[in-house]
């Protein structure tokens, strides 16, 4: 039922977009979809299961990569890897990077896994967690040194 409830909030998203020229065609498509999903009920089990061991790889792949000791990864990803004390299972699954810059100072940034990020490989998404947390790294770096 995940599946159907993001294909009809990308259609309410698609709908609302100001800047959107939406044609009917869009929405009959996107509409053709969810109806697909609904009458073939194993088409969903069937994702469900291939999102599961995508997202098995990923925390594989994050885990192989970020060997930081200043470099705090937790999961929120329920039946894969929920390492946080308190998850927030209610949304997106997500990594919660936390920067030990010093015993006071550990900023931390919510990386979610989900939409068109997920369309990728779990290659392409490890490495493009990586370099967030990278990107992260340098962000509280060029706040800390100043």
């Amino acid at each position: 039922m995940k599946v159907i409830k993001e294909k009809l909030e990308e259609i309410v998203a698609l709908m609302n977009d100001p800047e959107a020229t939406v044609s009917e065609k869009e929405v009959k498509e996107k509409l053709e979809s969810v109806m697909s999903l609904l009458n073939n009920p194993e088409k969903i089990e069937m994702s469900e299961k291939e999102t599961k061991e995508k997202l098995e790889e990923i925390v594989a792949l994050v885990n192989n990569v970020m060997v930081d000791p200043d470099i705090d990864i937790e999961y929120c990803i329920p039946d894969v890897a929920t390492t946080l004390d308190t998850c927030d299972v209610s949304g997106d699954p997500y990594i919660l990077v936390t920067y030990i810059v010093s015993d006071y100072a550990r900023p931390t940034r919510k990386i979610r896994l989900s939409g068109s990020n997920m369309q990728n490989t779990p290659k392409v998404i490890a490495d493009l967690i990586t370099f967030s947390i990278e990107q992260f790294k340098s962000e509280i770096d060029t706040v800390e040194i100043r």
